[in-house]
């Protein structure tokens, strides 16, 4: 999978037909605590509150003009995802069903009921909603929306392409890990405009499985992925994301759930931004790369900012979610 600087602006034009790009500023704040200049995609500005959402509108747009006959789609999702494609698909006049683990975020499954999503709790965690997604697709003549696809990382790879047009001489760029589709926009993007920065991803200790693979040399899945950081809790690493990150990425640093929450207290308090879980670990991981980072220029993506009130409450409390 390769993009050109072409491929990134298109997919940009289609993007902003539905959604205004997203800033990325250099908060002064941030840069006193670090020791370097941080600035940070505002991707929980978008009209979902997270990333996801463009590469819903890159991915509906293709499946339209591919298969005019389908009449919806169906998807598995801890949230986000399953927000942007509910609004895409219902924009376009198509049904969305999607599936959830039980115990999902309760907040995040009532805004994916806002957006038109036919809502199905299924299974204990992500990937047991994701194989039966794609049976009922199947089953149901839907069109399976997959986490990982070249027409949803093209989408993706938008907020990459506006941060380094903004600020092409960052040195590093902090991006988490689920299935795979930000840190590979990232990367592509960053190849496509021929930027320098490094590219380090971020996973939960508690879900390694994009880690665990890229230091084994092939896939390797987890047994749970009990983490906060929902938009991270996967077990099974997606082939195709890791062919470009197992390249493609300087590192990757595993994070506690612990860090993640002082991430979130980061946010809320020097730059009153709000920052989910998986929002945050990038900046948890500026946090564990501090020295490292002194004097550097450094883009941290701030992907999503739907966290549940009470689990917020906690972190501002000095806690850690339980889940």
């Amino acid at each position: 999978m390769n993009f050109t600087a072409q491929d990134l602006r298109d997919a940009a034009d289609l993007v902003y037909t539905q959604m205004a790009p997203t800033p990325q500023y250099a908060w002064p704040q941030l840069a006193e605590r670090f020791g370097c200049e941080v600035w940070i995609k505002h991707e929980n500005h978008t009209p979902t509150g997270a990333f996801k959402v463009r590469g819903a509108i890159t991915f509906i747009d293709w499946l339209k003009r591919a298969h005019p006959d389908v009449p919806g789609i169906c998807t598995a999702t801890r949230g986000n995802h399953g927000q942007g494609q509910a609004r895409a698909a219902k924009a376009a006049g198509l049904t969305a069903k999607v599936y959830v683990p039980r115990g999902n975020s309760v907040e995040k499954n009532e805004a994916m009921r806002a957006f038109g999503a036919e809502l199905i709790e299924f299974g204990d965690d992500f990937d047991e909603a994701r194989l039966e997604a794609v049976r009922v697709a199947d089953e149901e003549g839907l069109m399976i929306v997959p986490p990982f696809n070249e027409e949803l990382v093209r989408g993706v790879a938008t907020y990459a392409y506006e941060l380094l047009t903004a600020v092409p001489d960052l040195d590093t760029i902090y991006v988490p890990i689920g299935c795979g589709s930000g840190i590979c926009g990232t990367i592509l993007a960053r190849d496509a405009l021929g930027a320098k920065a490094e590219v380090v991803g971020v996973v939960s200790e508690n879900a390694q499985t994009a880690k665990l693979s890229v230091e084994a040399g092939e896939l390797v899945e987890t047994d749970s992925a009990t983490t906060f950081a929902d938009g991270m809790a996967v077990r099974v690493p997606v082939r195709e994301a890791y062919e470009i990150y197992s390249k493609g990425a300087a590192r990757i640093l595993a994070l506690s759930d612990e860090d993640v929450a002082e991430a979130i207290r980061i946010y809320y308090r020097d730059i009153h931004n709000l920052a989910e879980g998986a929002g945050a670990a990038p900046l948890a991981g500026l946090m564990q790369e501090r020295d490292r980072m002194q004097g550097k220029k450094v883009g941290v993506i701030l992907c999503g900012g739907n966290i549940d009130t009470e689990w917020f409450l906690t972190v501002m409390s000095g806690g850690v979610p339980t889940v």
